[in-house]
């Protein structure tokens, strides 16, 4: 039986409806048939704020947010070796305890997944075309939401 041995290509899904993370990671783990020894997932779930949020809005220019999020993952497979990647970011209205963001990226060894995915999420907080913006529980709408200087600092030890 012949076995593709063509380039991994990453996924990216944007997307309103929340996302079905197991669902998500069996489509990567179809795509490997058996080659890898890791597979590192992360969700990035919207907070309650100390019950002060009542919804997250996220926008993004659709197309642009696409294309810019897979130039990232290309960059993320050829810095590390990676058998699979995939990365699935919500917009609209995001409620407290829906996932906001899911990365999956598989790899011969851990390390290479956990940094990968790591450094994929350190640049989906800090520099991907989205505008967060604050629904609050007493009804009114907050302001945009922008990267921590904790974030920035995260991001700035891949460059």
């Amino acid at each position: 039986m012949d076995q593709d041995m063509s380039a991994p290509v990453p996924s990216v899904g944007i997307q309103a409806e929340p996302f079905d993370t197991a669902a998500e990671i069996a489509r990567v783990g179809a795509e490997l048939g058996g080659r890898a020894g890791a597979v590192v997932t992360f969700t990035g779930l919207c907070r309650d704020e100390d019950g002060r949020l009542a919804a997250l809005e996220l926008e993004h220019y659709p197309g642009m947010a696409e294309a810019e999020i897979l130039r990232v993952a290309e960059a993320a497979m050829a810095r590390w070796p990676l058998q699979a990647l995939r990365v699935v970011h919500r917009h609209g209205l995001v409620r407290p305890g829906d996932g906001i963001v899911l990365v999956v990226t598989a790899a011969s060894h851990r390390v290479a997944a956990f940094e990968a995915a790591d450094f994929l999420m350190d640049y989906l907080k800090t520099r991907a075309p989205f505008w967060k913006r604050e629904h609050l529980a007493d009804g009114t709408t907050g302001g945009w939401v922008a990267a921590t200087a904790r974030d920035e600092s995260a991001a700035e030890r891949w460059t």
